[in-house]
């Protein structure tokens, strides 16, 4: 009976410590997600409908004692952000959440992302961050519940200047022609718009710090007049059948600059070019400057709107103390002693990037929960095992994650992507395990017959 009491107690053993590797191969971990929908109007996206955005909002319990909320950010319609202008390359698109803070601590934190474009011209789609981010230093245990709130868009454009071609940018009235010109002229991109209308008006929107009109300075042309944001500002008129010193010209002269404004204030501008006299008039380009710009322009900014209630996550920080140091007294027992004079206050209630937290975690759980429409939908649980040691002093923190970050997310500690599942892993070691401890039973019995003569 002993034989058989001690095959049974190896087998089972023998079947726990596979579980128990199976199950350590992929450790407790506890993250979620949940998405919320905007809607964004005015500035870059426009009056016309607006844009719409999905953001998938995770929050993360960091090493370091740290609240991280990360967000991924992309384009639910076939609209997107636009170009307000013509700018060089480096112009940035700048978005800036709100996430509510609410429960053991209380505050907001302002995930924050910022996408450098390309050149562009008036129209053009704008790329979005990758993704946003912000944290803040957990400062007392409990349940903090985290709820994404606002976005806002800024669009800040890079300094520089873009050369506007006379084609297709430019609004015309009045007969203008547009014709090719040969290489050995110069003209940009080797094309002109030419007029012989009187009141010929050739019309330029911009946005930008700075314009010039580029054109040809020739014998026989006719004078024309500049407007600036609907005023004349040329008086006298521009003459572009002269030279700078007002000589009349005998040859041709192609990229001069035949008027230049004053420095703006950035924003939203208008140049026109108007033919005085049934002349010849020609139009070659526009160059659009913009000076140094601090902070992303009001008039480019786009509010976006939650669309309906995106819930809520609750993420319960372990129970925090101060501190401790254990010390062993001359007999065998360890006692902890805890001086009176670092009992934590509690007086921060806001998220604090630039400080980490004064508390050392105990060793605990961490839960992290969906909370929609104020019913709990999901959780995830990790559980940290402690160690002790009787002369340490030990400041821990839980880690709160999922397998696997959102795309275009914040990468704040990512965990490994399970290769396959592990209830797959643990039935089979099961099985192979069961199978040799019934093995071994029938081996026992057989030997036993034998040894009592086939009894």
């Amino acid at each position: 009976m002993n034989r058989w009491r001690k095959a049974l107690i190896g087998a089972t053993v023998g079947m726990a410590a596979s579980a128990a590797f199976v199950a350590a191969s992929h450790p407790g971990q506890a993250e979620a997600s949940l998405v919320a929908k905007y809607l964004c109007t005015g500035g870059v996206a426009g009056d016309s409908g607006g844009v719409l955005l999905e953001a998938s909002v995770t929050p993360r319990l960091t090493t370091g004692g740290m609240l991280d909320v990360g967000w991924s950010i992309r384009y639910l319609s076939t609209k997107k952000f636009g170009s307000p202008g013509f700018f060089p390359a480096g112009s940035t698109l700048n978005l800036e959440g709100v996430v509510d803070i609410s429960g053991a601590w209380s505050g907001q934190l302002r995930p924050k992302g910022s996408q450098d474009q390309a050149e562009l011209v008036p129209g053009d789609y704008l790329k979005l961050p990758s993704g946003l981010s912000d944290a803040g230093s957990v400062q007392r245990p409990g349940t903090i519940r985290v709820k994404p709130a606002g976005l806002v868009v800024r669009f800040k454009p890079a300094k520089g200047e873009v050369m506007v071609n006379d084609n297709k940018l430019v609004t015309y009235t009045g007969d203008w022609n547009h014709h090719q010109t040969p290489e050995e002229y110069a003209d940009h991109i080797y094309d002109l718009h030419s007029t012989t209308t009187k009141d010929g008006i050739a019309k330029l929107q911009f946005k930008g710090t700075q314009v010039a009109y580029i054109g040809r300075r020739e014998p026989g042309l006719g004078p024309v007049r500049i407007l600036l944001d609907g005023q004349t500002v040329t008086d006298p008129v521009v003459e572009p059948d002269k030279d700078r010193n007002g000589v009349p010209m005998t040859g041709t002269k192609s990229k001069e600059v035949l008027w230049e404004s004053p420095e703006l204030e950035y924003g939203p501008h208008t140049i026109e070019v108007v033919n005085v006299e049934a002349k010849p008039a020609h139009v070659d380009a526009f160059r659009v400057a913009t000076g140094e710009i601090t902070e992303p322009p009001s008039h480019n900014e786009a509010a976006c709107a939650l669309q309906g209630d995106p819930g809520a996550i609750d993420v319960t920080v372990p129970g925090a103390s101060p501190t401790q140091t254990t010390s062993q007294s001359p007999s065998t027992t360890a006692s902890p002693s805890v001086s009176p004079s670092v009992t934590p206050t509690h007086t921060p209630t806001t998220p604090n990037p630039n400080q980490s937290s004064p508390y050392s975690h105990t060793p605990g759980t961490s839960h992290v929960s969906v909370v929609t429409g104020g019913v709990r939908t999901a959780t995830a649980t990790a559980t940290v095992t402690p160690t002790r040691s009787p002369k340490a002093t030990t400041t821990r923190y839980v880690k709160a994650q999922v397998a696997k970050t959102p795309k275009g997310g914040v990468d704040t500690g990512e965990a490994p992507e399970p290769a396959s599942s592990s209830y797959g892993l643990i039935a089979g070691g099961s099985l192979l395990l069961m199978g040799s401890a019934t093995g071994g039973l029938l081996l026992r019995r057989r030997q036993a017959v034998h040894a009592g003569g086939g009894r």
